[in-house]
């Protein structure tokens, strides 16, 4: 019997049916549905899209620019902080001091400049200098102590909140500072803190710029530098993660000087912007930036999130505050709103988290 040549091999690749390619293609795309599903900011993704669809539905004028030129500024003074609370969270700490942290800049700075007739970029200077000491003995204490941050930050809350009231009527008589607009620096200080500029007849905060400047270095250092899989490593296993070399304690000191040092920037924002400051404000915006990072896919237990998610987070603070008042309804709705997103977020993390964990 003769037996078949087989043809020769002319370099052409052969012919493979679909049938043939068939489970690649589903493994891939399994692969990739999973990879989605397991994004930390999905949940805020889809939170912000059903609260964008509602107020566009139901407050027509929160269609306008002007309106989401609102909406921003609003989502980048929190979410400037936000940021950096998200990033401690992901490094498995808390910080409940944040929002009175942001009035001790300020009034460190006014007053500085007031009473000793600075310059304003050197109490600006000298602030920033009290807001990274602030951050670092946080940092130092939960570190070296073993404390939980939620008491040691505690602890801070109720110290700094004492030390705004106590020191302001102490130095001023009063419990609001006096104005610093005649000093020398402030014009420049204001523009680059607080300043604005216009596309078409719509003004832009400046802030919403530095915002989105910094959510872009976070999301570089997270994702692209050897520092960022230390943050994530320590929030996931801080035993592992020591075990294999991170420096826990300096990254631990780094990210609460981190939150020192965003508080202190939305600090130097509300004292330029509005010239004056009242020695009980920020109480309880703490919530407000834990809130932002939880609902943008911050893990609780820290070595889970992103930047970008703690962006959304604020984005969607940001719509239901102003979307509330567009749609003239009763601001009281505003923290029922925040609470539901927080819990629909919570929920849906969880959710996704197992059905991964499944796969």
């Amino acid at each position: 019997m003769s037996t078949a040549t087989p043809p020769p091999d002319n370099g052409m690749t052969a012919h493979v049916s679909p049938q043939d390619t068939a489970p690649d293609d589903r493994f891939r795309t399994h692969t990739g549905l999973a990879k989605l599903i397991r994004r930390p900011e999905l949940a805020s993704l889809l939170g912000f899209l059903a609260i964008l669809a509602l107020f566009m539905a139901v407050a027509p004028a929160f269609r306008s620019f002007e309106a989401m030129a609102t909406i921003l500024y609003a989502s980048s003074t929190l979410g400037i902080v936000a940021l950096a609370v998200g990033l401690l969270m992901i490094g498995g700490e808390f910080d409940l001091s944040s929002g009175v942290a942001v009035t001790t800049a300020a009034l460190a700075a006014t007053m500085l400049n007031y009473n000793l007739h600075l310059n304003s970029w050197v109490g600006a200077g000298l602030a920033l200098l009290i807001s990274l000491g602030i951050g670092a003995l946080n940092g130092i204490l939960v570190s070296r102590t073993g404390i939980d941050s939620f008491l040691i930050t505690l602890a801070a809350f109720l110290m700094l909140q004492g030390l705004n009231l106590a020191v302001t009527k102490l130095v001023t008589g009063q419990v609001a500072t006096p104005t610093i607009a005649d000093m020398e620096g402030f014009p420049s200080a204001r523009t680059f803190f607080a300043g604005s500029f216009h596309i078409g007849n719509v003004r832009i905060s400046v802030t919403v710029i530095w915002w989105l400047l910094f959510v872009a270095m976070a999301s570089f250092i997270l994702f692209r530098t050897k520092y960022g899989n230390w943050i994530t490593a320590v929030g996931g296993d801080e035993e592992s993660a020591r075990a294999v070399g991170v420096p826990v304690r300096r990254v631990k000191v780094a990210l609460f000087m981190t939150v020192g040092f965003a508080a202190w920037f939305v600090g130097m924002h509300t004292l330029f912007a509005f010239d004056s400051i009242q020695a009980g404000q920020g109480v309880g915006n703490e919530f407000l930036y834990i809130i932002a990072a939880v609902i943008g896919g911050c893990a609780m237990k820290g070595g889970r999130g992103t930047a970008v998610g703690t962006m959304i987070g604020a984005l969607i603070f940001g719509m239901t505050n102003q979307g509330i008042v567009y749609a003239g309804w009763n601001p009281d709705w505003f923290k029922f709103f925040l609470g539901a997103m927080l819990l629909f977020a919570v929920f849906t993390n969880t959710s996704f988290a197992n059905i991964t964990k499944r796969r």
